[in-house]
């Protein structure tokens, strides 16, 4: 059985490093942009998904015929859920 103490020092004496997380001003800020982008475009895709979704729906229900646009909406909807949840999912997982 493999006995591994990782309570134990680093070879040669030393302390083992603990680095901080903190990326440079510019760097974080050019991400946040990004990231902020990208959640807008994200919400504007789901809201133009729902909508033609809709739009979809209500011409088929015009014409008589019946379709699977539920299936579709609900994915929709999955996606648009993702997208609101992903910053908190992130932060949840990688800030503790």
């Amino acid at each position: 059985m493999l006995n591994i103490n990782l309570a134990a020092p680093a070879p040669g004496g030393g302390q083992i490093p603990n680095p901080t997380r903190n990326a440079p001003p510019a760097l974080a800020n050019m991400v946040d942009t990004v990231l902020g982008i990208a959640g807008w475009a994200g919400t504007a895709a789901g809201v133009a998904g729902i909508l033609v979704t809709g739009a979809m729906m209500a011409v088929s229900f015009k014409r008589g015929e019946g379709s699977e646009h539920m299936g579709r909406l609900g994915m929709i909807l999955g996606g648009c859920c993702l997208v609101a949840t992903a910053g908190p999912i992130v932060t949840f997982v990688f800030a503790g």
